[in-house]
């Protein structure tokens, strides 16, 4: 006899549970393994199919174009933003569109000079070189770059104590594709040697619409538009989490739903994830909880308020913070952080009287 699919809004069995129910951030921006082989899939694999950021994307069309025409490389690229944005999307795509090679890592990977003259010299003409968190590069690393970026050539020290010598290697005229997170720990010699900067925004609701509609396709799962609609503002303005819960309720439609994403079992897993319907989940709360209810709503200090989440200061910074910014929940001052008026409102506090003459 066959095993009685529990109906929608019922508990379901523990066998059922997908892994976000086990403590997995369903939110978190960052890349994991388990995305990685969704995110080959979901890759678009030209600027034409690349959805959002359309100023960017029409300007890369330019330059591509350009570099074509003059058979040159792409000039240096920059492209800065949280993560789950598209940089590496993007770095992938143009490799394809000048029908080059992409060469990928990542600025901690890349711990000596030596390691840096090893990629640099396999790069063929016009090939992309991608590093990954280039604020991380160590200083030696970092300046034994430059000469690389603007003059295309290594010095490369051979031999050992008095017979040691500098000598110079030319190598094939590529393009550099940094990414990063952390702007504002970028050298400013390294930042002015790129040719482009982009700087990519949280997507609105309309994109991560488009993004969801076709990440259920490539699925093979039936997803209408209100329910893509639904999911699109529960994604906190990040492809990459759109996708992620994309996958999560595709477990419910088949498990508990009727094998559809609509927006009934969109608010069903949600719920059951935590993510309420303004793309908040449990941290989030969490941390403009302990604002509000241990400090007054603060300002708090980022280390005091790390210290009160667990969580290393980065995290704070990089992970939980510019979405609660760019969205009105949270707030920077001098003094530290503080939660504002929509943060009261959403969590349904009352703001205490002294807060409630503030621009918040």
């Amino acid at each position: 006899m066959a095993a009685k699919k529990p109906r929608l809004g019922a508990e379901p069995e523990h066998e059922f549970e997908p892994a976000a129910l086990q403590g997995e951030r369903v939110l978190g921006t960052q890349s994991r393994p388990e995305d990685d082989r969704f995110d080959r899939l979901f890759r678009p694999e030209s600027l034409e199919e690349f959805v959002g950021q359309q100023k960017h994307r029409e300007n890369l069309k330019v330059y591509v174009e350009a570099a074509r025409r003059r058979k040159e490389p792409l000039d240096h690229i920059l492209l800065c933003g949280p993560p789950g944005l598209g940089k590496t999307t993007l770095a992938h795509i143009l490799a394809k569109e000048m029908g080059v090679t992409l060469h990928q890592t990542s600025g901690p990977a890349v711990e000596h000079k030596g390691l840096l003259t090893g990629q640099l010299t396999k790069l063929g003409r016009g090939d992309i070189l991608f590093i990954d968190e280039i604020h991380r590069l160590s200083a030696t690393v970092e300046e034994a770059l430059y000469p690389a970026i603007e003059d295309f050539r290594i010095d490369v020290m051979m031999g050992e104590g008095a017979y040691a010598e500098s000598i110079t290697l030319d190598i094939k005229p590529f393009t550099l594709i940094g990414a990063t997170t952390r702007t504002g720990l970028l050298t400013k010699p390294l930042q002015e040697r790129f040719g482009v900067t982009l700087r990519l925004d949280f997507y609105p609701p309309e994109d991560l619409e488009k993004i969801i509609l076709r990440s259920a396709r490539l699925l093979g799962i039936p997803c209408d538009k209100d329910g893509a609609r639904e999911l699109s503002t529960r994604s906190r303005g990040t492809p990459r989490v759109a996708n992620r819960l994309v996958r999560r309720v595709r477990d419910f439609a088949e498990v508990q739903g009727s094998g559809k994403i609509d927006r009934a079992i969109v608010r069903h897993t949600c719920e059951r994830l935590g993510v309420d319907n303004a793309g908040l989940d449990e941290m989030d709360r969490r941390l403009l909880g302990i604002l509000i209810e241990h400090y007054e709503g603060g300002p708090v200090g980022v280390e005091t308020l790390a210290a009160a989440l667990a969580e290393p200061r980065d995290t704070i910074e990089d992970v939980y913070e510019p979405y609660l910014l760019q969205q009105g929940y949270l707030g920077r001052t001098p003094r530290g952080r503080i939660a504002t008026k929509k943060a009261y409102e959403h969590l349904g506090e009352k703001q205490p009287q002294k807060a409630q003459g503030s621009l918040f």
